[in-house]
């Protein structure tokens, strides 16, 4: 599934795409089994509840439900969560501690930077693994995660590697296309090696 690039599934399927803004930190690609959040607020508990629960190769997920700007992720949370052995958060709001993030290592997806963050002195409720839409895109507990400069996808466990298997393969064929390119041929003259 790491082989695989979300622009290559792109090319396919269109639905299960967290929406554009949501980028990565620092440049990073990952992929793992989603663990889900809905997260409100100024509450920061469920954050925390969650990150006991993550297992190694887990993918934490964040909804936040009230679409505002405030940060349920920093350095403290990015620290937890990669010493729960995890492979990255993706978040459809912002984070806080940008460098401390990067410092890390943890690969991080959020839509951007603030400076306003939650508490854990606030308990509001939330929920842990439960469907939960991140960025426009309906995620369930388990489902596949992958993750890259170019975006963030999710999918049942299967369907993703059925794609991912598919985008390998066209990764490959792109590579003979570029180089086709690069001589200054037209695309429409190209042959895939197995034809010519």
């Amino acid at each position: 599934m790491a082989k695989a690039e979300t622009a290559t599934i792109g090319h396919v399927e269109h639905l299960g795409f967290v929406s554009r803004g949501v980028l990565p930190v620092f440049p990073a690609k990952a992929a793992g089994s989603a663990i889900t959040v809905a997260a409100t607020g100024r509450d920061g508990t469920v954050i925390y509840r969650a990150v006991d629960l993550l297992m190694p190769g887990d993918f934490l997920v964040i909804a936040r439900v009230d679409g505002d700007d405030i940060a349920c992720v920093g350095g403290g949370v990015a620290t937890a969560v990669k010493a729960r052995g995890a492979v990255g958060i993706v978040i459809d709001g912002p984070c806080t501690d940008a460098e401390e993030i990067t410092q890390t290592g943890l690969p991080v997806w959020c839509r951007g930077i603030s400076s306003k963050t939650t508490n854990r002195r606030i308990s509001i409720g939330g929920a842990i693994n439960e469907p939960v839409a991140c960025g426009s895109a309906a995620v369930l507990p388990g489902y596949a995660v992958l993750a890259d400069r170019e975006g963030v996808f999710v999918a049942p466990r299967e369907h993703m590697l059925t794609l991912a298997r598919g985008a390998i393969a066209r990764q490959e064929i792109s590579v003979a296309v570029r180089r086709h390119l690069a001589t200054g041929r037209s695309i429409f003259e190209f042959q895939p090696e197995s034809q010519s």
